[in-house]
Formats: C-alpha cells, sequence, structure tokens
C-alpha cells in the first residue's frame, strides 16, 4: 500500500470527519447493486471457506462488507485492515455487537497478521494504487491465505481507450445523480476519480491478479465503471 511519506488523497479524505460521517450512505449511492455485490461476495468465499472461517479484509473502513459477511456467516471471525483511524471507529460502530468477532487493525497490508487465513477480501480499494502497489499489496494477500483459498476483489475498472475513459466516467456521474447524488457533488467525483485514481481496464486488473500469484481469476460483477473478480491463493 501506499507509504507514509506520500500518503494519497484519499487517505486524507478518509481522516476527515465529514467525510467520515457521510461515508455510509456515499458508497451506496455511486456503486450499483452495492448490498448485492456484498452478498455475492460471501457465497463466493463460502462455496470454499469453511463453516467457522477466518477472513481477512483489506480496506474494511466503515464496516458494510464487515457487517454483510458477519450477518450471513455466524461462524466467520474476521480481521479487517485499514489505514484511516476514524473508518476503523465507524466500522465498530457500523458492526454493533457483531464486533466481537472482528479484530481492527489500522494500517496497511503489511501490518495484517500473517495468517493463514481461510479467505480474503479487499473491495473498493485497490483502484487507489498505482499498478506496482496494486500488484505488491495482491502479493502480500495472497501470501496470507492457505492454498486454494478464495479471494475476492472489486473496484473501479472499466475501459481506458481514447473517449472511452471520459464516457464511462460519465456514467458513474449519471449514475450517482440518478440515486439522488447533487449534480455538483457528483461531478466533483468525477473529476476527482479522472485526476487522482489510477484507474485501470478489466484485463489489466486481471492480469495483475494472475501476477500476484492468484489462479482462475473469474469476473463476476460487473455494473458500470465498477468490476469484481473471484480467484483462488
Amino acid at each position: 500500500m501506499p507509504t507514509a511519506d506520500r500518503a494519497p488523497d484519499f487517505l486524507r479524505t478518509f481522516s476527515d470527519p465529514g467525510a467520515v460521517a457521510r461515508y455510509l450512505d456515499g458508497p451506496r449511492r455511486f456503486v450499483p447493486g452495492l448490498a448485492d455485490l456484498h452478498r455475492m461476495t460471501g457465497i463466493l468465499l463460502a462455496e470454499r471457506a469453511p463453516a467457522d472461517a477466518r477472513v481477512l479484509v483489506l480496506g474494511a473502513g466503515g464496516g458494510l462488507e464487515l457487517k454483510a459477511m458477519a450477518e450471513a456467516h455466524p461462524g466467520w471471525r474476521f480481521v479487517g485492515v485499514d489505514p484511516s483511524g476514524p473508518m476503523l471507529a465507524l466500522a465498530a460502530q457500523t458492526l454493533g455487537p457483531l464486533a466481537a468477532r472482528v479484530e481492527l487493525v489500522q494500517g496497511y497490508i503489511e501490518d495484517a497478521p500473517p495468517g493463514p487465513f481461510d479467505a480474503a477480501t479487499c473491495l473498493l480499494t485497490l483502484h487507489f494504487l498505482e499498478p506496482a502497489e496494486r500488484r505488491r499489496t495482491a502479493s502480500d494477500i495472497r501470501r496470507r491465505m492457505k492454498p486454494g483459498s478464495p479471494f475476492v476483489a472489486a473496484h473501479g475498472s472499466f475501459p481506458q481507450g481514447e473517449g472511452e475513459r471520459a464516457r464511462w466516467l460519465s456514467r458513474y456521474a449519471a449514475f450517482a445523480v440518478a440515486a439522488g447524488v447533487d449534480p455538483q457533488q457528483a461531478n466533483a467525483a468525477r473529476a476527482a476519480v479522472d485526476t487522482n485514481v489510477s484507474m485501470l481496464g478489466p484485463e489489466q486488473d486481471r492480469a495483475i491478479l494472475h501476477e500476484a500469484g492468484f489462479s482462475d481469476v473469474e469476473l463476476f460483477f460487473a455494473a458500470f465503471t465498477w468490476r469484481g473478480w473471484i480467484a483462488y491463493a
């Protein structure tokens, strides 16, 4: 993940109390089918993860996916890792009594326990990283997983060809407006993504997972500018 001396804009944003307070509502308006993505993630992990699985969740701030998986799989225990202390505090609040089954760790992937884990997820996170950092982060996740265990990654990923990037970013903003986001805010988010986020095309993201050592990488989620993959350590 990014080093402390070059903390990215997203980390500063997720340390802002106002941004943190609004977070639980934001992703639902910008990510089509977010609740279904969380539900599918749990289903895919459960295909191979045991009933008492220990699951690594990278980018756990806010706690939405932690709550969804903890409710659906009462025997699972989790380690949730995120660099933002305020976002981890929000995760604990979101989890409520379910927090008893979750260890929250402030930091990056290198700060996570060594495992081995029965499953892992990284949702709405990897798009904040440059390609080399994505590859290193994915490799570090894989090293913490049991052989053959499932990993779900989902993040912004859409065609980057000439004219395509602008068209898909416009659709990203249009969906947010249709979901109730103020048009000025949606267009500001579009501009921020265009300027500050290292988006890649789906084929590049898939290749990074292969290069990190994952096998049988399959696309299972595609919704406008978002993609999700299931792969195995």
